[in-house]
């Protein structure tokens, strides 16, 4: 999280002075070197964010910082009206209809002009034939559920803006529609999607039928996933959202032969776990580690009731306009124990020689309370007369708008990928 401002100390020294009427006024100016002070770190992030436009210039600049190292994820969001969104909805052709908020009626754009900007150093700027170029002959594979399908599609949409030529470019869905791949012909370059919205084997793996009322994990089993991303070049995994529930129910056997199977009630803590066992497990025995570059991105906060931020609690994040703008807010949305059992996971894996960098999204995406779809995507249900009188109740609130946040995410991605963090 971000470190707060805090005032230094000054120090006063008099050199000597013996009138009161100096040193009387020696005090006041020290009082209002303070203040300045004080008022200068809060207040910044307000200040800067306002006049953004006309210091856009800085986020191309890579990596500028004193330190050897830059902690991406610790920083402020700037509204910059010049340097972004990096593309049009429009002309994506690729753009999701979950996250094409313009395209679903949606008039306030400002959502889609907002930059990272890192406390101590500059985010580099997304260059999305540089990246093509890196991912000559080679497969970028998101793993997880719609978020991260979310994040793909932005990454799609990013570095299609560079290949004019149609034919050049292509999308498939194979594996039951389970795996999505984008070609970029010219670099022989697949940038694919797989739905696995737990990571371990579920019944809720089909990625169209898979709303069902009660949630079901072999915790143990993943293989079945695993076959489909375990070459990649650079995996970039995720799993939160499905987990969000008092108890997981686990099945020892087969979805085949379900009325054989044992079954039991483990809380989510627990079962998240021991899911994440059994994917570091086959990530660390399963992948080449010489060849395949790992991330794992962090949970991706929703924002569902407005008291959080001040407002009424039966509102949540239909209607709202601007980020939150106090510093380290965090929701009831985001699970400190779940993100506290990533962190584990990773150490271990760390501790054993395999390497995967975190994509620390989640306290960035906190501000964005502005961000998401609300009632402006495509809806696949039919909506009802009350639903229609009260918004509200049919926004949603975990996604998010394209252009938008997880073009955001994808500059961090990019950052790591070539070393900049």
């Amino acid at each position: 999280m971000a470190a707060k401002k805090v005032a230094q100390p000054v120090v006063l020294v008099t050199w000597g002075l013996r009138t009161p009427f100096i040193s009387l006024l020696a005090i006041l100016v020290a009082c209002l070197v303070v203040a300045a002070v004080y008022l200068t770190g809060n207040n910044g992030w307000l200040l800067e964010g306002l006049n953004a436009s006309t210091s856009a210039s800085s986020s191309t600049s890579i990596g500028s910082s004193s330190d050897d190292k830059c902690n991406l994820f610790v920083g402020k969001w700037i509204y910059d009206n010049v340097s972004y969104p990096l593309y049009s909805e429009r002309q994506c052709s690729f753009m999701s209809d979950q996250a094409a908020c313009e395209k679903f009626g949606r008039k306030d754009l400002d959502y889609q002009h907002w930059r990272w900007q890192p406390d101590h150093c500059d985010l580099p700027r997304f260059n999305a034939t540089a990246l093509l170029e890196r991912l000559r002959g080679k497969r970028l594979v998101y793993v997880g559920d719609s978020l991260n399908r979310g994040q793909w599609v932005s990454m799609v949409c990013l570095v299609e803006s560079v290949i004019q030529q149609p034919n050049l470019k292509s999308l498939h869905y194979t594996h039951n529609s389970s795996l999505i791949k984008f070609k970029a012909k010219e670099y022989n370059a697949t940038i694919e999607f797989y739905w696995s919205p737990l990571l371990v084997e579920s019944n809720s793996d089909d990625p169209l039928m898979h709303r069902l009322p009660d949630r079901i994990v072999r915790i143990q089993e993943i293989e079945k996933h695993a076959r489909y991303w375990t070459d990649a070049d650079i995996l970039v995994f995720n799993t939160y959202l499905w987990w969000k529930r008092t108890y997981m129910k686990m099945i020892w056997g087969s979805f085949e032969d379900v009325e054989h199977g044992i079954y039991k009630e483990v809380p989510m803590l627990r079962s998240y776990e021991m899911a994440l066992k059994t994917w570091s497990d086959w990530v660390e025995i399963h992948v080449n580690h010489t060849k395949t570059k790992m991330f794992f991105v962090s949970m991706s906060p929703t924002h569902q009731t407005a008291d959080e931020w001040g407002k009424r609690r039966e509102e949540n994040c239909y209607s709202e306009r601007w980020p939150i703008m106090k510093e380290e807010y965090w929701g009831r949305g985001s699970n400190k124990n779940m993100m506290g059992i990533v962190g584990d996971a990773l150490a271990k894996l760390r501790d054993r020689g395999v390497d995967v960098k975190l994509i620390n999204i989640t306290q960035l995406s906190e501000y964005r309370k502005e961000a998401h779809p609300s009632i402006y995507r495509k809806q696949w249900d039919a909506l009802t007369e009350e639903q229609l009188r009260n918004p509200t109740t049919y926004s949603d609130c975990n996604h998010w708008c394209l252009p938008g946040l997880p073009d955001v995410w994808n500059e961090l991605l990019y950052a790591h990928i070539f070393g900049f963090s």
